[in-house]
Protein backbone atom coordinates (compact mmCIF):
# COMPACT_ATOMS: atom_id res chain seq x y z
CA UNK A 1 0.00 0.00 0.00
CA UNK A 2 1.33 3.40 -1.02
CA UNK A 3 0.67 6.13 1.55
CA UNK A 4 1.42 9.84 1.06
CA UNK A 5 1.29 12.73 3.51
CA UNK A 6 0.98 16.27 2.16
CA UNK A 7 0.44 19.63 3.84
CA UNK A 8 -1.38 21.31 0.97
CA UNK A 9 -1.58 24.78 2.58
CA UNK A 10 -5.18 25.16 1.44
CA UNK A 11 -6.78 22.35 -0.58
CA UNK A 12 -8.72 24.73 -2.83
CA UNK A 13 -5.56 26.68 -3.69
CA UNK A 14 -3.67 23.42 -4.32
CA UNK A 15 -6.39 22.23 -6.69
CA UNK A 16 -6.06 25.41 -8.76
CA UNK A 17 -2.33 24.58 -9.07
CA UNK A 18 -2.95 21.11 -10.52
CA UNK A 19 -3.14 19.01 -7.35
CA UNK A 20 -5.76 16.60 -8.75
CA UNK A 21 -3.75 15.85 -11.90
CA UNK A 22 -0.72 15.21 -9.72
CA UNK A 23 -2.76 13.01 -7.39
CA UNK A 24 -3.87 10.78 -10.26
CA UNK A 25 -0.28 10.49 -11.49
CA UNK A 26 1.15 9.76 -8.03
CA UNK A 27 -1.70 7.31 -7.43
CA UNK A 28 -1.35 6.62 -3.68
CA UNK A 29 -3.78 4.21 -2.07
CA UNK A 30 -4.17 6.64 0.82
CA UNK A 31 -3.25 10.31 1.08
CA UNK A 32 -3.25 12.22 4.35
CA UNK A 33 -3.69 15.97 3.96
CA UNK A 34 -2.97 18.73 6.44
CA UNK A 35 -3.90 22.41 6.52
CA UNK A 36 -6.87 21.93 4.20
CA UNK A 37 -8.30 25.32 5.31
CA UNK A 38 -11.82 24.40 4.18
CA UNK A 39 -14.99 22.64 5.22
CA UNK A 40 -16.33 19.71 3.22
CA UNK A 41 -19.00 21.80 1.50
CA UNK A 42 -16.23 24.06 0.12
CA UNK A 43 -14.27 21.15 -1.37
CA UNK A 44 -14.97 19.63 -4.84
CA UNK A 45 -15.60 16.15 -3.47
CA UNK A 46 -17.02 14.88 -6.77
CA UNK A 47 -13.88 15.89 -8.67
CA UNK A 48 -11.77 14.12 -6.03
CA UNK A 49 -13.96 11.02 -6.35
CA UNK A 50 -13.50 11.08 -10.13
CA UNK A 51 -9.74 11.28 -9.53
CA UNK A 52 -10.04 7.85 -7.89
CA UNK A 53 -10.82 8.55 -4.23
CA UNK A 54 -14.37 7.55 -3.32
CA UNK A 55 -13.60 7.43 0.40
CA UNK A 56 -13.03 10.96 1.68
CA UNK A 57 -12.91 12.08 5.30
CA UNK A 58 -12.55 15.70 6.40
CA UNK A 59 -11.93 17.11 9.87
CA UNK A 60 -11.86 20.91 9.55
CA UNK A 61 -11.07 23.42 12.26
CA UNK A 62 -13.92 25.30 13.91
CA UNK A 63 -12.25 28.52 12.74
CA UNK A 64 -13.01 29.11 9.07
CA UNK A 65 -10.14 28.94 6.60
CA UNK A 66 -7.70 27.55 9.16
CA UNK A 67 -5.89 24.27 9.83
CA UNK A 68 -7.89 21.06 9.27
CA UNK A 69 -6.92 17.56 8.12
CA UNK A 70 -8.29 15.04 5.65
CA UNK A 71 -7.74 11.49 4.44
CA UNK A 72 -8.57 10.34 0.90
CA UNK A 73 -8.56 6.61 0.21
CA UNK A 74 -9.11 4.22 -2.67
CA UNK A 75 -9.94 1.49 -0.14
CA UNK A 76 -12.84 1.59 2.32
CA UNK A 77 -11.62 1.71 5.92
CA UNK A 78 -13.46 -0.38 8.50
CA UNK A 79 -13.50 2.50 10.99
CA UNK A 80 -12.91 6.28 11.00
CA UNK A 81 -12.06 8.36 14.08
CA UNK A 82 -12.39 12.15 13.95
CA UNK A 83 -10.15 13.84 16.51
CA UNK A 84 -8.79 12.57 19.79
CA UNK A 85 -11.61 13.45 22.18
CA UNK A 86 -9.35 16.10 23.76
CA UNK A 87 -11.04 19.48 23.15
CA UNK A 88 -7.96 21.71 22.93
CA UNK A 89 -6.55 19.34 20.29
CA UNK A 90 -9.73 18.87 18.31
CA UNK A 91 -11.19 22.36 17.85
CA UNK A 92 -8.41 23.14 15.36
CA UNK A 93 -8.98 19.93 13.36
CA UNK A 94 -5.59 18.32 13.79
CA UNK A 95 -6.13 14.54 14.01
CA UNK A 96 -8.01 12.05 11.83
CA UNK A 97 -7.55 8.25 11.76
CA UNK A 98 -8.71 5.49 9.45
CA UNK A 99 -8.49 1.82 10.45
CA UNK A 100 -7.96 -0.91 7.86
CA UNK A 101 -7.86 -4.66 8.52
CA UNK A 102 -4.35 -4.90 9.91
CA UNK A 103 -3.09 -1.34 10.34
CA UNK A 104 -4.28 2.22 10.86
CA UNK A 105 -3.27 5.53 9.28
CA UNK A 106 -3.49 8.90 11.03
CA UNK A 107 -3.26 12.37 9.51
CA UNK A 108 -1.66 14.74 12.02
CA UNK A 109 -1.14 18.49 11.89
CA UNK A 110 0.89 19.45 14.95
CA UNK A 111 0.69 23.15 15.90
CA UNK A 112 3.49 25.56 15.05
CA UNK A 113 4.97 27.78 17.75
CA UNK A 114 4.87 31.13 16.01
CA UNK A 115 4.70 33.15 19.23
CA UNK A 116 4.84 32.56 22.99
CA UNK A 117 1.13 31.70 23.30
CA UNK A 118 1.26 29.26 20.39
CA UNK A 119 4.51 27.75 21.61
CA UNK A 120 3.01 26.97 25.02
CA UNK A 121 -0.04 25.52 23.24
CA UNK A 122 2.28 23.43 21.05
CA UNK A 123 4.07 21.98 24.08
CA UNK A 124 0.77 21.15 25.76
CA UNK A 125 -0.42 19.50 22.55
CA UNK A 126 2.81 17.49 22.24
CA UNK A 127 2.54 16.18 25.81
CA UNK A 128 -1.14 15.28 25.48
CA UNK A 129 -0.58 13.71 22.06
CA UNK A 130 2.17 11.47 23.43
CA UNK A 131 -0.15 10.32 26.23
CA UNK A 132 -2.99 9.77 23.74
CA UNK A 133 -0.77 7.69 21.43
CA UNK A 134 0.63 5.66 24.33
CA UNK A 135 -2.93 4.54 25.10
CA UNK A 136 -3.97 4.17 21.46
CA UNK A 137 -1.08 1.80 20.67
CA UNK A 138 -2.48 -0.70 23.17
CA UNK A 139 -5.59 -0.91 20.98
CA UNK A 140 -3.99 -0.12 17.60
CA UNK A 141 -0.37 -1.38 17.61
CA UNK A 142 0.03 -1.19 13.82
CA UNK A 143 -0.13 2.58 13.40
CA UNK A 144 1.29 4.97 10.81
CA UNK A 145 1.21 8.63 11.86
CA UNK A 146 1.56 10.79 8.76
CA UNK A 147 1.76 14.51 8.91
CA UNK A 148 3.28 17.88 9.48
CA UNK A 149 5.00 17.68 12.86
CA UNK A 150 6.36 21.25 12.62
CA UNK A 151 9.66 20.02 14.10
CA UNK A 152 13.00 19.17 12.52
CA UNK A 153 14.40 16.14 14.32
CA UNK A 154 18.15 16.56 13.81
CA UNK A 155 20.66 19.00 12.32
CA UNK A 156 20.63 17.02 9.06
CA UNK A 157 16.94 17.92 8.70
CA UNK A 158 17.41 21.69 8.40
CA UNK A 159 19.52 23.78 6.04
CA UNK A 160 21.08 26.04 8.69
CA UNK A 161 20.95 24.43 12.13
CA UNK A 162 23.15 26.98 13.91
CA UNK A 163 21.14 29.97 12.71
CA UNK A 164 17.82 28.31 13.62
CA UNK A 165 18.79 26.93 17.04
CA UNK A 166 16.42 29.36 18.81
CA UNK A 167 13.62 29.18 16.22
CA UNK A 168 10.42 27.25 16.93
CA UNK A 169 10.53 24.06 14.92
CA UNK A 170 14.16 23.46 15.87
CA UNK A 171 14.21 24.29 19.57
CA UNK A 172 16.10 21.77 21.72
CA UNK A 173 12.91 21.00 23.68
CA UNK A 174 10.91 20.32 20.51
CA UNK A 175 13.63 18.12 19.07
CA UNK A 176 13.93 16.21 22.35
CA UNK A 177 10.17 15.59 22.33
CA UNK A 178 10.22 14.27 18.76
CA UNK A 179 13.23 12.09 19.54
CA UNK A 180 11.46 10.62 22.57
CA UNK A 181 8.26 10.17 20.57
CA UNK A 182 10.12 8.17 17.94
CA UNK A 183 11.89 6.13 20.62
CA UNK A 184 8.51 5.32 22.19
CA UNK A 185 7.98 2.90 19.30
CA UNK A 186 8.08 4.59 15.89
CA UNK A 187 10.43 4.49 12.90
CA UNK A 188 11.18 7.61 10.85
CA UNK A 189 10.46 5.87 7.53
CA UNK A 190 12.43 8.30 5.36
CA UNK A 191 15.57 8.15 7.50
CA UNK A 192 15.27 4.35 7.67
CA UNK A 193 16.05 4.26 3.95
CA UNK A 194 17.95 7.52 3.40
CA UNK A 195 20.76 8.91 5.57
CA UNK A 196 21.80 11.68 3.16
CA UNK A 197 21.55 15.44 3.93
CA UNK A 198 19.73 18.15 1.94
CA UNK A 199 16.33 16.41 1.85
CA UNK A 200 13.57 18.76 2.99
CA UNK A 201 9.77 18.92 2.91
CA UNK A 202 9.09 22.63 3.59
CA UNK A 203 10.60 25.85 2.28
CA UNK A 204 9.86 29.46 3.15
CA UNK A 205 8.28 31.51 0.37
CA UNK A 206 10.95 34.13 1.05
CA UNK A 207 14.29 34.77 -0.70
CA UNK A 208 14.07 31.92 -3.19
CA UNK A 209 14.42 29.33 -0.44
CA UNK A 210 12.94 26.49 -2.47
CA UNK A 211 14.99 27.18 -5.58
CA UNK A 212 18.12 27.21 -3.39
CA UNK A 213 16.91 24.17 -1.40
CA UNK A 214 17.15 26.01 1.92
CA UNK A 215 14.49 23.95 3.60
CA UNK A 216 13.31 22.09 6.66
CA UNK A 217 12.22 18.45 6.95
CA UNK A 218 9.15 18.70 9.18
CA UNK A 219 6.78 16.24 7.46
CA UNK A 220 7.08 12.59 8.45
CA UNK A 221 5.49 9.20 8.02
CA UNK A 222 6.25 7.60 11.38
CA UNK A 223 5.65 3.86 11.28
CA UNK A 224 5.11 1.86 14.47
CA UNK A 225 7.79 -0.72 15.24
CA UNK A 226 5.57 -3.78 14.54
CA UNK A 227 5.29 -2.60 10.90
CA UNK A 228 9.01 -1.93 10.45
CA UNK A 229 9.74 -5.07 8.41
CA UNK A 230 6.81 -4.33 6.09
CA UNK A 231 8.25 -0.98 4.93
CA UNK A 232 9.34 -1.23 1.28
CA UNK A 233 10.49 2.32 0.55
CA UNK A 234 10.09 5.94 1.65
CA UNK A 235 10.57 9.06 -0.44
CA UNK A 236 10.25 12.83 -0.38
CA UNK A 237 8.60 14.21 -3.54
CA UNK A 238 9.89 17.79 -3.98
CA UNK A 239 8.80 17.99 -7.63
CA UNK A 240 5.19 18.45 -6.43
CA UNK A 241 4.74 22.21 -6.04
CA UNK A 242 1.15 22.93 -4.99
CA UNK A 243 2.19 24.20 -1.54
CA UNK A 244 5.14 25.46 0.47
CA UNK A 245 5.43 21.83 1.61
CA UNK A 246 5.97 18.80 -0.59
CA UNK A 247 4.53 15.29 -0.22
CA UNK A 248 6.29 12.48 1.65
CA UNK A 249 5.65 8.84 0.77
CA UNK A 250 5.94 5.45 2.43
CA UNK A 251 5.10 2.05 0.98
CA UNK A 252 3.95 -0.78 3.23
CA UNK A 253 3.75 -4.40 2.12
Amino acid sequence: MKIISYNVNGIRAAITKGFLDWLQAANPDVICLQEIKATQDQIPVMEIELAGYPFQYYFPAEKKGYSGVAILSKVAPKNVVFGTGIPHMDFEGRNLRVDFDDFSVMSLYLPSGTNDDRLSHKFMYMDDFQAYINELKKEVPNLIICGDYNICHEAIDIHNPAQNAKTSGFLPEERAWLDAFMKSGFVDSFRHFNKEPHHYSWWSYRAGARGNNKGWRIDYNLVSEPLKERMKRALILPEAKHSDHCPVLVEIE
